[in-house]
């Protein structure tokens, strides 16, 4: 039998406010609420599969990943698709942004790999793409890698996630009790990041006094969120609910994340484009995005912004807000 190749991709994900919802034993139905940012930068997987046994291979472009992540990843797989142990798997993942600095990328990751291997396998797109979304849920649960970062990139753009759990679920993998929403204009931001990597998300999630105080900030601004339309007349709003967690969860008060929050700032200042854009934390990371202000202003340049935070020590990429689905 000759060899079979698939390929896969998916964005990256910002979390600007959330709480954490996983009370349930079924994991399917574990996640958060919140709200944060999709992004077209994350990360793409390549599938090579042979006839073989099930054995898993796992390399890394442009950045050190996590390789029992993708192992977890091909075995959760296998339990809806038991083909997959028909083949031994070689599996290259191209990770555009840090892992470990809040950009979502075991999701990202776990649903680019999800879906080379299925794309390898022939199968349908969409279905092949709601299983991965399906599979790459699970695995962040069964390691408390991540809370709702699933629901998040299935929505795209500007999110608001309204009901925690996995997007899809069930045999026809027609919807799930995870629901999110979004809208987008494609806007320019930028990521900023520090030295450091921050602290795994299960120091969190996990962490009966973090829980408390993440998700009482957390709740308290989806109250306001989530009433009226989720379209680009809440962006102010969000703005405003993202600066407010970070200082009522006490997120900011930590100083890694302080330090970046800082330097980012002067550096926009420096710039003189303090009126222009803002950066927001993205949890759990000690890093930032800077947004503009204004989604009406289209001269910002990002570029300037990008150099001034180089300069500042920050490392940084220019990237946007993708399309919701």
């Amino acid at each position: 039998m000759p060899d079979i190749l698939g390929r896969g991709e998916c964005g990256s994900h910002v979390t600007l406010l959330f709480s954490i919802e996983d009370d349930s034993e079924e994991l399917v139905r574990q996640g958060s609420l919140g709200s944060g940012l999709c992004l077209e930068d994350g990360s793409e997987a390549i599938a090579r599969g042979k006839e073989g046994s099930g054995n898993f291979s796992i390399g890394f472009i442009g950045g050190e990943g996590d390789g029992a992540l993708y192992h977890e990843v091909g075995e959760t797989l296998a339990e809806f698709v038991p083909e997959v142990k028909e083949f031994d798997w070689e599996i290259t993942v191209k990770l555009n942004v840090p892992v470990g600095q809040g950009f979502g990328m075991s999701a990202s990751g776990a649903v680019s790999a999800s879906m080379a291997i299925q794309r390898a396998m022939g199968l349908p797109y969409e279905d092949s793409l709601r299983r991965s979304y399906l599979v790459a849920h699970l695995v962040d649960r069964k390691r408390s890698s991540g809370l709702g970062d699933v629901s998040a990139l299935s929505a795209g753009g500007v999110e608001l996630r309204i009901s925690p759990g996995s997007p899809f679920h069930g045999h026809l993998l027609d919807t799930g009790p995870g629901r999110a929403i979004g809208w987008s204009n494609g806007m320019e931001v930028v990521l900023a990041w520090g030295d450091g990597t921050g602290k795994h998300t299960s120091t969190y999630i996990d962490d009966p006094n973090w829980r408390d105080s993440i998700s009482s900030a957390g709740n308290m601004e989806m109250i306001a969120l989530a009433k009226g339309n989720w379209d680009e007349g809440k962006w102010s709003d969000l703005i405003e609910s993202a600066i407010r967690f970070s200082k009522a969860s006490g997120l900011l008060e930590e100083p890694n994340r302080a330090s970046v929050l800082d330097r980012a700032n002067q550096a926009i200042a420096g710039c003189g484009m303090s009126d222009l854009v803002v950066p927001l934390l993205c949890m759990l990371g000690e890093s930032v995005v800077i947004v503009p202000r204004n989604l009406e202003d289209k001269g910002v340049e990002m570029r300037t912004l990008l150099s001034s935070m180089q300069k500042g020590g920050l490392s940084g990429c220019i990237t946007r807000v993708n399309d919701s689905s």
